[in-house]
C-alpha cells in the first residue's frame, strides 16, 4: 500500500517543473501597477521610518514654534544616523525627498531666529537628494548655522565642494563677491585632509584660485601625500596654476623641513635664488644634509660660485664623477676595454662569404669604428685604438674630417677625468697635422664637458686658439668651449664667442656654432645680450647665407637661450616676425618648441601639428620648419606619460600622411621621446621605417633606434641591429648608421644613459635636451652633417650622458655598499594607506644601476637615506632606532 502511494507521487523534478510554470503564467498575468506596488513594497522597519518623518514634517507645518525645535532634532538625529549601502541614497533622504518643496514653503515662512537656522541646514543636505542643478545645497548652508560641516558626512562635503567651485565660477563671470565661497571652502579644507581626501582639499582651493592658503592646513601625516599629489598635478595645470602649485608645494616641503624635495621643486622653478636659498638654510641645520643637496646640484649642473668649503665645492664641481664612475666598472667588471668588433659580433651577421667588403668604403668603416670605440669605452679612460702607446696608426687610418673625430674620441674615452685626460690630448696639440690638432681641441672640450676644474684649463687651452687663421681649428675650438661650459652661464665665454656671431664677415658656419656653443653655455638663461646679436646678424645677413644649411643651428642657439622659459620667449617670437626670409619662420618654430620643452603644453602640441598639416610645394616654399614642428610634438611632450604615449600615435599619422621632410623627422622625433627607453612597440616601429624607401627615413629611424637603446645593451635591439648590418651590407651610408647605433646601444658598456629626466623622472636636464637637440637637427639634413664632413656632431650627445648609477656613500663620502631593492616604479599618487612604490622588484648590493622606468628603496631600516630618490649620489646616515636584533 506504502509503494502504491509513493507511486502516485510524481518526481520532485516534475512537481517544481509545473510550478515553475504556474508561477510564470501567474507573474505574466500581473499588470505593470500591480507589480509596482510590490516593488515599493516596505519593510515594517523602513515604514515606520516613512511614517515618523512625515509625523515630523507635519509637525513643522503646525503653527505652534515649541514643537519646531524637537522636530528638527528628530530629523537631524534620523538623518545621521541613517545607515546604507554606499551606492543608494539613504533612506531618509529618499523618504523626504517628496517633502523637500513642502520643507522650504515652511522655511520661507517662518521668521529669522535659531530654528529657521537649523532648519536651514537640515534643507542644505535634503537638497543633495533633490538638486536640479540650482546649487541648493550651498545656498541653504550660507544661510544655516554654520556648524562643522563635516558632522553631516564625507558625502555631504564633497557635494558641497562642488557646488562651491560650480558658484564660484558662476560669480568671478558675475564680477559678485566670493567672500562667504572662500570662508566656507577653508572649513571644509581641513575636513579634508583630517579624512584622507587631500586630493579634494586640494582640487577644491584650485578651483577657487586659493591654492597659496593650503600650507597652513598641512601637518606632518599629510604634507606627504599632498604635495605627492600637487607635483603630479603640475604637467596638467595651465600656467600660472603649474608655477603656483610647485610653489606652495616648495613652501610645505620647506615648512616640514625636507630640503631635497623642497630643492629639486626650487630647480623645475628655475629659481635660482629659491636653490640658494635652500642650499644655504639645509646648511645651518645639517652640513650632511647640504652635501647631498650639492649631489643634486651637481646632477642639474647648477655651480654657486660664493661656496668656501672645499667639500662642497668639489661636489657641486661633479670633480668625483670619474672615480666612483671607475670603481662602478670594476664592481661591475666591466672595466677591461671593449674593441668595436665585441659589438659588432660580425661572425653572427648573416652575410654569404666574399660579401664582406663589396662597395664598403673603408674609410666610412673606421670612421664608425672611431666613434663606436669611443661610446662604448666613453669615461673608462681605456681602450684598445686611441688611448694606446700608438694612438696615432689609428688615428691615420681615417681621412682629414675623419682623423679629427678620431683625435676627439680621446675626449670621450677620458670623460670627466680632467687631470689624466688632458696629459692623454697634450701630444696631440703639437701635432703637424691640422685636423689633429683640431680633433685634439674638441676632445679637451668633451673631457670637461658635465664637470668643473677649478684652474679651468678648457678656457685657458681653448681660447688661445680661438683666432687661428685655419676654420678647422677656430671651429674646434669654439665647439669645444660649447661643450665644456654647457649650463654654466660663463659671461667670459660669452665676450669670447659674441663677436663671432655679430661679424657679418665671418662665413655662417663659423657665426653658427659660435650662436650654438652660446646656447648650450646659457642655456634656459633668456640672455639678452645673445638674444639681440643672434637676432641682428639674422637681420643683417645676405639671404644667400640665410639659406645655408647652418642657418637652423643659429637659430637652435637662440632657441636654447628661452629652453623650458614658456612665456619668456613671447617678444624674442614677435621680433622673429619681422624676418621675412623662411629662417624666421624655422627659429620661431625652435623657439616655441624650447620654451615649452617638458611642459606637456597641449595647445602648444596642437600648434605643431598644425604646422605639419600644410603640404607645400618645396620648390616656391621652404618645409624645414615642419620638421622642427615633428621635434617640436616629442620635445613639449618628453616626461609626461600620456602626453607621449598621445604624440606616439600622432606620429602614426604624420608618417601615413605627412610629406617627405616630415617623415624624415618622425623617427627622431621618436628617438627624443624614448631616449635610454627601450620600448618594444616603439622599436618595432622604428625597425620597420629602417626599411623605408627613403634612404633618409631609413638612416634617420637607425640612428633612433641607437638613440632609444642608448646604453642599456637591450638584446632585442643588439640582434635587431645586427640583421641591419647584413641587410644593408652593401650600403655604405646604412651600414655607417647601424654601427654608429651599436656603438650607442653599448654606451658605456651599458652603464650610461642618454635620458634627459632624473630625480625618479622628475627633474629635466636642461644641458641633457640641448645636446640631444643639436644631435637630432643635425640630422635633418644628414647628407651635409652627419654623412659629411661634420659626423662630430654625434659627440653633441656627451652633454646628456649620465651614469645610471645609484651608489650610496657613508658621512665621509666614502662609498658605503648597502642592499637595496630596484623594481619597476609604480605611481601611487592618491592611494589609500602606504603602498607600495616598486614592483617585481630585485636585491641587490650597491653600487647598482637603474633603467630608465626603475626605482630603488633602501631593503634594511639600518641607515637613514638623506635623499628623497635614490638615484646617483645618495648619503647615508646610521639609524639610531635601529637594533641589531632586528637585523638578524
Amino acid at each position: 500500500m506504502a509503494r502504491d502511494t509513493v507511486k502516485n507521487v510524481p518526481p520532485a523534478d516534475e512537481t517544481s517543473n509545473k510550478d515553475k510554470k504556474k508561477t510564470k503564467e501567474e507573474n505574466e498575468a500581473k499588470t505593470d501597477g500591480e507589480k509596482k506596488d510590490e516593488v515599493e513594497e516596505l519593510s515594517e522597519e523602513d515604514l515606520q521610518l516613512k511614517n515618523e518623518l512625515e509625523m515630523l514634517v507635519e509637525r513643522l507645518k503646525e503653527g505652534d514654534v515649541n514643537l519646531h525645535k524637537s522636530a528638527l532634532e528628530n530629523l537631524r538625529t534620523l538623518i545621521r544616523t541613517s545607515t546604507s549601502s554606499m551606492t543608494s541614497v539613504p533612506k531618509p533622504l529618499k523618504f523626504l525627498r517628496a517633502h523637500y518643496n513642502t520643507i522650504t514653503e515652511v522655511y520661507q515662512g517662518w521668521s529669522p531666529g535659531d530654528n529657521k537656522l537649523f532648519l536651514a541646514d537640515i534643507l542644505s543636505v535634503l537638497a543633495m537628494s533633490y538638486d536640479e542643478g540650482k546649487r541648493d545645497s550651498l545656498k541653504y548652508r550660507l544661510q544655516g548655522s554654520r556648524e562643522d560641516p563635516g558632522s553631516w558626512g564625507h558625502e555631504y562635503v564633497r557635494h558641497l565642494s562642488t557646488e562651491i567651485g560650480q558658484e564660484y565660477v558662476h560669480r568671478t563671470e558675475n564680477e559678485l563677491g566670493t567672500d562667504d565661497l572662500m570662508t566656507l571652502a577653508l572649513e571644509i579644507v581641513p575636513f579634508f585632509l583630517k579624512h584622507n581626501a587631500e586630493a579634494d582639499a586640494v582640487d577644491l582651493l584650485l578651483e577657487l584660485e586659493a591654492i597659496d592658503q593650503l600650507p597652513q592646513y598641512v601637518d606632518k601625516d599629510t604634507y606627504a601625500r599632498v604635495c605627492l599629489y600637487m607635483v603630479s598635478c603640475v604637467n596638467l595645470l595651465v600656467p600660472p596654476d603649474d608655477i603656483q602649485f610647485l610653489r606652495t608645494a616648495h613652501q610645505i616641503y620647506r615648512q616640514h623641513d625636507k630640503y631635497t624635495e623642497a630643492v629639486s621643486l626650487a630647480i623645475r622653478l628655475g629659481d635660482y635664488d629659491l636653490i640658494k636659498e635652500d642650499f644655504e638654510a639645509a646648511g645651518l641645520i645639517d652640513p650632511l644634509l647640504q652635501k647631498q643637496i650639492a649631489f643634486q646640484l651637481g646632477r642639474q649642473q647648477i655651480d654657486i660660485p660664493e661656496i668656501e668649503d672645499e667639500e662642497l665645492k668639489e661636489i657641486l664641481s661633479n670633480s668625483h664623477l670619474a672615480k666612483h664612475f671607475i670603481a662602478l666598472a670594476k664592481e661591475l667588471d666591466v672595466l677591461a676595454p671593449k674593441t668595436p668588433e665585441d659589438i659588432y659580433k660580425s661572425h653572427l651577421e648573416n652575410i654569404r662569404p666574399g660579401f664582406t667588403s663589396g662597395n664598403v668604403d673603408s674609410a666610412r668603416q673606421n670612421l664608425a669604428s672611431t666613434f663606436v670605440n669611443a661610446f662604448v669605452n666613453a669615461g673608462f679612460a681605456n681602450d684598445k685604438l686611441i688611448s694606446t702607446e700608438d694612438g696615432t696608426t689609428w688615428i691615420y687610418k681615417n681621412k682629414d674630417n675623419g682623423m679629427l673625430s678620431a683625435a676627439a674620441s680621446i675626449g670621450m674615452i677620458m670623460l670627466w677625468d680632467v687631470d689624466v685626460g688632458l696629459s692623454q690630448v697634450d701630444k696631440y696639440l703639437y701635432s703637424t697635422d691640422e685636423y689633429i690638432q683640431a680633433g685634439a681641441l674638441l676632445a679637451i672640450g668633451l673631457i670637461n664637458t658635465g664637470v668643473r676644474n677649478e684652474n679651468d684649463p678648457a678656457f685657458a687651452l681653448l681660447s688661445e686658439h680661438i683666432d687661428k687663421p685655419k676654420a678647422t681649428m677656430r671651429i674646434s675650438a669654439i665647439v669645444g668651449l660649447g661643450m665644456a661650459y654647457s649650463g654654466s652661464h660663463r659671461e667670459d665665454v660669452q665676450e669670447l664667442l659674441s663677436p663671432f656671431i655679430s661679424d657679418t664677415t665671418l662665413n655662417m658656419e663659423t657665426a653658427s656654432l659660435a650662436a650654438l656653443s652660446l646656447g648650450l653655455v646659457f642655456v634656459g638663461s633668456c640672455h639678452g645680450d645673445i638674444t639681440s646679436t643672434i637676432l641682428q646678424t639674422m637681420m643683417e645677413r645676405d639671404e644667400s647665407q640665410l639659406k645655408e644649411s647652418w642657418g637652423r643651428f643659429m637659430g637652435l642657439g637662440l632657441a636654447l637661450l628661452y629652453l623650458g622659459k614658456q612665456d619668456a620667449a613671447e617678444a624674442t617670437l614677435e621680433t622673429l616676425k619681422a624676418i621675412e626670409h623662411p629662417i624666421g619662420k624655422q627659429v620661431r618654430v625652435l623657439v616655441e618648441i624650447c620654451s615649452y620643452a617638458g611642459t606637456g603644453n597641449v595647445l602648444k602640441i596642437q600648434d605643431m601639428l598644425h604646422a605639419c598639416n600644410d603640404h607645400l610645394d618645396k620648390e616656391k616654399e621652404d618645409d624645414l620648419h615642419q620638421a622642427f614642428a615633428v621635434l617640436g610634438v616629442a620635445l613639449i611632450a618628453i616626461g609626461e606619460d600620456i602626453g607621449a604615449e598621445m604624440a606616439l600615435r600622432s606620429f602614426n599619422h604624420l608618417m601615413h600622411y605627412g610629406e617627405p621632410v616630415i617623415r624624415r623627422a618622425v623617427p627622431l622625433a621618436l628617438g627624443l621621446l624614448c631616449a635610454s627607453n627601450p620600448l618594444l612597440n616603439v622599436l618595432e616601429t622604428l625597425s620597420k621605417y629602417s626599411h623605408d624607401n627613403d634612404a633618409d627615413v631609413a638612416i634617420n629611424a637607425i640612428f633612433a633606434m641607437g638613440l632609444i637603446g642608448a646604453g642599456t645593451n637591450n638584446a632585442r635591439l643588439a640582434q635587431m641591429l645586427r640583421q641591419l648590418a647584413s641587410y644593408y651590407h652593401k650600403e655604405s651610408n646604412c651600414l655607417f648608421m647601424v654601427r654608429i647605433s651599436q656603438g650607442l646601444l653599448h654606451m658605456g658598456k651599458g652603464t650610461i644613459t642618454i635620458n634627459p629626466y632624473h630625480s625618479d623622472r622628475q627633474l629635466m636636464s636642461p644641458v641633457g635636451i640641448a645636446g640631444l637637440l643639436a644631435t637630432l637637427i643635425a640630422f635633418t639634413d644628414t647628407k651635409t652633417f652627419i654623412l659629411g664632413r661634420y659626423h662630430w656632431f654625434l659627440y653633441y650627445l656627451v652633454t646628456a650622458m649620465y651614469p645610471r648609477f645609484l651608489i650610496t656613500l657613508d658621512e665621509n663620502l666614502n662609498s658605503l655598499p648597502v642592499t637595496v631593492r630596484v623594481g619597476q616604479a609604480v605611481d601611487v599618487v592618491g592611494q589609500a594607506g602606504r603602498p607600495k612604490t616598486i614592483t617585481g622588484f630585485q636585491t641587490h648590493s650597491t653600487p647598482v644601476l637603474l633603467a630608465h622606468s626603475e626605482r630603488a628603496e633602501l631593503a634594511t631600516e639600518e641607515y637613514i637615506s638623506l635623499s628623497h630618490v635614490l638615484e646617483g649620489f645618495v648619503l647615508l646616515r646610521k639609524n639610531p632606532d635601529f637594533m641589531e636584533e632586528d637585523k638578524e
